[in-house]
């Protein structure tokens, strides 16, 4: 794999509109400043619909672990939810479950 980080939303949103890149999945951290995570995810599935682009998974990663949470995470547009600190296992298995397998992935 090979990731990338930014400091904001606003960061995340730049990077995701590159041309030169392809993101199959985005570890998106709620709590950001300038741009939180919530309404970061908000204009980027506005911009996917807007611009006939492919949904990009994306998976909410916080601390915030309280009843809501989650639900609040997948009224913003993400597709699931990680609390911090992040279990290796099921981390694991939340890029099993979302990233498309290995070998279908053009080189």
């Amino acid at each position: 794999f090979t990731f990338e980080t930014v400091s904001n939303g606003n960061e995340a949103l730049d990077a995701l509109a590159r041309e030169d890149e392809n993101f199959d999945l985005v570890l998106m951290d709620c709590q950001m400043p300038e741009l939180d995570g919530y309404d970061a995810t908000r204009k980027l599935r506005t911009r996917e619909v807007d611009q006939g682009l492919p949904h990009i998974p994306v998976i909410a990663m916080t601390a915030h672990a309280m009843e809501g949470d989650r639900e609040k995470c997948l009224a913003a547009g993400m597709d699931d939810y990680l609390s911090k600190p992040v279990d290796i296992t099921l981390l694991k298995n939340m890029l099993l479950k979302w990233l498309p397998p290995l070998d279908s992935i053009a080189e």
